[in-house]
């Protein structure tokens, strides 16, 4: 079977998979009463997966990488905190799945080998390869896309206490994502060959096109760690300036 029909039956069943998903959550939602921010979040990661694995998007990956960049960034960088966002788990059965989940170092090293070793040549090849192969990388990405994030994204706004190791976790973040962008984009010859014969669009040639992904995953990695990071940062010493005038308070009332 041709590897397109095997695509294009992935494409259905990921459609169906998330429409599914979709209608379980919703009526989830209603029954739990859920903030509405919380359901749109979630909402908005399914549509997230949905262009990335199963929209005309995906039909175009394997003729321009920037596109195949975006289901990437997609996948981890996008759908995953949204998905934690609209999680419907409440508090309390959130916090007992954290303790039997991987740490932030085990989170960080998992999402960095996803992220590198499906753009070894090798194995983007065989990503492309075939339909199965096609969804096991994307499925791969949005787990280790999971993982990278559950550090970062609380369970509920305000009742997780923010951490400045996890400022650290996200700029460390950055580094991998900056060493791989900068690679396809200043190497000076197109890495995955694939590419040189697929058809030309926006008249981009097949190096133009992959030093255009590389900036694409430079700029979105970038400030995807950064917002969180500020967010975080920001609380951070708003609690400590919180504290500090705390103490003042009450050693004048002690005066």
């Amino acid at each position: 079977m041709p590897a397109s029909m095997h695509e294009g039956s992935g494409s259905i069943l990921v459609t169906l998979a998330l429409v599914l998903a979709g209608l379980l959550y919703i009526r989830g939602w209603i029954h739990l009463r859920t903030p509405a921010w919380r359901g749109t979040a979630f909402l908005c990661g399914l549509l997230s997966i949905w262009l990335a694995a199963a929209s005309p998007l995906a039909m175009l990956d394997a003729e321009l990488l920037t596109f195949h960049m975006v289901q990437h960034i997609l996948l981890m960088t996008i759908a995953p905190p949204l998905i934690l966002l609209g999680s419907p788990f409440r508090f309390a059965r959130l916090q007992r799945l954290r303790r039997v989940l991987p740490n932030p170092v085990f989170c960080w090293f998992a999402s960095t080998a996803v992220l590198i070793g499906w753009h070894i040549p090798a194995a983007f090849a065989l990503g492309g390869s075939s339909g199965f192969w096609h969804l096991v990388e994307h499925a791969t990405f949005f787990g280790a896309g999971l993982l990278f994030w559950w550090p970062v994204v609380p369970s509920l706004p305000g009742v997780s206490k923010p951490r400045w190791s996890i400022v650290l976790y996200l700029f460390l973040a950055t580094l991998p994502c900056d060493g791989l962008s900068a690679f396809l984009a200043f190497c000076g010859r197109v890495v995955y060959t694939s590419y040189l014969d697929a058809p030309r669009h926006f008249n981009l040639t097949p190096l133009q096109d992959q030093e255009c992904a590389g900036a694409l995953m430079w700029t979105c990695a970038t400030f995807a760690y950064l917002v969180p990071a500020v967010l975080i940062t920001t609380r951070l010493l708003s609690a400590s300036t919180g504290r500090r005038d705390s103490v003042t308070v009450a050693a004048e009332e002690n005066w």
